[in-house]
């Protein structure tokens, strides 16, 4: 049974709690640690589990076997280097870290330690839907992918939702989904802003389309608006020489009356991908107790933060923005 660490049990984290102690083999979450002490006193209570003063002693702790991270993004650098010198695998949510540079002091404190210890979430890789999709397109039925249009919708964000944040904490699940699905890295981004939304907060400017070119010239647009009050509504069409393929709706059931053909729209990722969270966190925690590593690496999460830094800067600056990463480690071939 592996003895798993919980850093930032908020919505995410209790989620995965969640998932851990009702529909999830082999782990149970017997630590938690978070800024708000009493938060964590009291999901330590209800788990009956034991809560740290701090993220060090949580990972340190000799009860802990793994560690999840789902605190704000600019907090994992530093628990993520602690679990590397602890030698404990850690499950870290996206973004790995919010800039490249960031990332890759991580890959290297892991390179340094000769062991891959880094898990990113980036869950889409375990949905069923895109699965199949990357199936498909591996085949070599339709031909060469030429083009790529996602979508990223969401009802609404939070006050604390920042105007970078479009980019480096909503598409970075595009970016690495194209990454995966494409398999090959992005070398340029662009960011065009259409009319925008009255509904969204003075600070943002919603949506935008973030469009980007892979090594090969496959070129993928991501239009992100995150105040688009219907739903939660992820939507992704690949364009092939010889056909296309797209995600279908993600309901159970379809609704006919005299008023039309309808069916339900999910309201936020965690009903989106709860089988995809599901399976990711099975098999992260399966690897645990054999001692392997399993899904994304620390790798994976410096390549998107690269983009997202690209991304970024073209929010403020017209025009191509070149990718700037290094080449890929031979650790993580």
């Amino acid at each position: 049974m592996a003895r798993i660490g919980m850093i930032g049990p908020g919505a995410m984290g209790q989620a995965h709690i969640e998932r851990i102690h009702t529909v999830i083999a082999g782990g149970r979450v017997v630590a938690v640690s978070d800024v708000d002490q009493a938060h964590a006193q009291a999901v330590a209570d209800r788990i009956g589990g034991t809560a740290y003063a701090s993220s060090k002693e949580l990972i340190e702790s000799l009860e802990v076997d793994a560690v999840m991270i789902c605190s704000h993004g600019p907090a994992h650098e530093t628990d993520l280097l602690a679990c590397i010198a602890t030698g404990k695998p850690v499950l870290c949510e996206k973004p790995l870290t919010p800039t490249a540079d960031a990332a890759l002091r991580v890959m290297e404190a892991e390179i340094a330690g000769g062991r891959r210890l880094v898990s990113v979430g980036f869950m889409r890789r375990f949905d069923r839907s895109y699965r199949q999709l990357k199936t498909t397109l591996d085949s070599g039925a339709l031909g060469a992918p030429l083009m790529v249009n996602c979508a990223h919708r969401n009802p609404s964000v939070p006050d604390h939702y920042t105007w970078d944040m479009a980019i480096n904490d909503t598409a970075i699940h595009e970016v690495d989904i194209m990454r995966w699905l494409l398999d090959e890295e992005f070398v340029s981004a662009r960011v065009d802003q259409p009319r925008r939304t009255s509904l969204a907060p003075a600070r943002l400017q919603d949506p935008l389309v973030l469009v980007l070119t892979t090594a090969s010239g496959v070129r993928v647009s991501d239009e992100i608006f995150v105040n688009c009050q219907y739903g939660y509504d992820i939507r992704c069409e690949a364009v092939a020489e010889r056909g296309t393929l797209s995600l279908a709706d993600q309901n159970a059931i379809d609704l006919r009356t005299s008023a039309g053909a309808s069916n339900p729209i999910t309201m936020n990722h965690n009903e989106r991908f709860f089988q995809a969270f599901v399976t990711e966190v099975q098999e992260w925690v399966s690897a645990v107790d054999r001692g392997e590593h399993t899904g994304s690496t620390a790798w994976d999460g410096y390549a998107a933060a690269s983009v997202c830094d690209a991304g970024v800067q073209a929010l403020t600056d017209s025009g191509t923005v070149p990718v700037q990463m290094i080449e890929r480690p031979a650790f993580y071939a």
